[in-house]
């Protein structure tokens, strides 16, 4: 998951903007069909410009959700629970978020932002949250009795 991450970051400001203008476009389209709405070009596109900003701020949460399912299950597994699984996982999310960052500094047309570092930590609470529930679920299923 990094290294996709580190792969998106790599690409210029051009390419990535074209990428998830892409994706904002299919949306719409796909919106269009769905509801049969028959609009015309100019205005699916000025549907996409409107929701491009949140498509690219929605993939950076979904990137840092997915690293952090990635670095926290694990750590669950092998004992990291509670309030020190959120730090440790969240120290290692949140510190590769901040290197990321940084990385993009050093890329055409990119720059880094503290901003997109608020959002993909969003992500990472939340994916670092889904383990410990879902593990938590599984290993304390409803009706199975507890031994004394």
């Amino acid at each position: 998951m990094m290294a996709a991450i580190y792969l998106f970051s790599a690409q210029s400001g051009e390419n990535s903007g074209a990428l998830s203008y892409r994706v904002s476009y299919e949306i719409v389209e796909a919106k269009d069909r769905i509801l049969n709405t028959q609009k015309s070009e100019d205005q699916l596109a000025a549907e996409a410009h409107a929701i491009h900003y949140y498509v690219r701020k929605g993939a950076h949460m979904t990137e840092y959700f997915l690293l952090a399912l990635c670095v926290s299950f694990p750590l669950y597994v092998y004992g990291v629970r509670g309030i020190w699984l959120l730090l440790l996982a969240g120290i290692i999310c949140v510190g590769f978020a901040g290197l990321d960052e940084y990385h993009q500094s050093f890329v055409a047309n990119r720059g880094p932002s503290v901003k997109d570092v608020g959002i993909d930590s969003i992500g990472v609470l939340a994916g670092i949250l889904l383990v410990q529930a879902f593990c938590w679920s599984a290993m304390h299923p409803p009706g199975k009795r507890r031994r004394r």
